[in-house]
């Protein structure tokens, strides 16, 4: 003898079923974001000024403008493929459980330390602000070596700076440090 509520379906099965519907196509996210960034890619690259009487016909717009068409044409082919029923696969050697939770203490820890690092850039100069990123992701990682960890954090922070400084003629903010580096 069937009831009302085993025949009639509620919000709450709507919901579930919905919830049950984008678990199996989580894939659809990455596919949404490629194509958010396809869209800030090619609104940045059509924005820019170029001359193409002083530049020629390959400007600074070309290469944003193939970036962005080519994350345009990925989303779709990887929502296409995902709404026929395609899925990735897991490595063979990936031992990451997926039916656990997210550690949501690390990735916070992570987004502290990066967004700490955006706004210490400025003030403090690359040298220090990178050394506290390396040293901030290495703790948020997982690292307890507190003697050890700021010291290569320092080291990995100099040397990027030198060679993105110096080698490669990229300035970076140097802050207080700038005359003694």
């Amino acid at each position: 003898m069937s009831t009302e509520s085993e025949t009639t379906p509620t919000a709450s099965g709507r919901t579930a079923g919905f919830a049950s519907w984008w678990r199996e196509r989580s894939e659809l996210g990455v596919g949404v974001l490629l194509f958010v960034l396809g869209v800030l890619v090619l609104t940045d690259a059509l924005t820019l000024d170029a001359d193409l009487a002083g530049r020629g016909p390959v400007g600074p717009a070309t290469v944003p403008l193939v970036v962005g068409c080519g994350l345009l044409v990925v989303a779709v082919l990887l929502s296409v493929d995902v709404l026929r029923g395609g899925r990735g696969e897991a490595e063979a050697g990936e031992d990451v459980d997926l039916t656990e939770p997210a550690d949501w203490r690390t990735v916070l820890l992570l987004a502290g330390v990066f967004l700490a690092f955006a706004v210490l850039i400025g003030p403090v100069g690359f040298p220090v602000s990178g050394a506290l990123l390396f040293w901030g992701a290495a703790y948020a990682l997982g690292s307890r070596h507190f003697h050890r960890d700021p010291l290569i954090a320092a080291a990995l922070s100099l040397l990027t700076y030198v060679v993105f400084d110096t080698l490669l003629g990229v300035p970076l903010p140097g802050g207080p440090l700038m005359g003694v580096i």
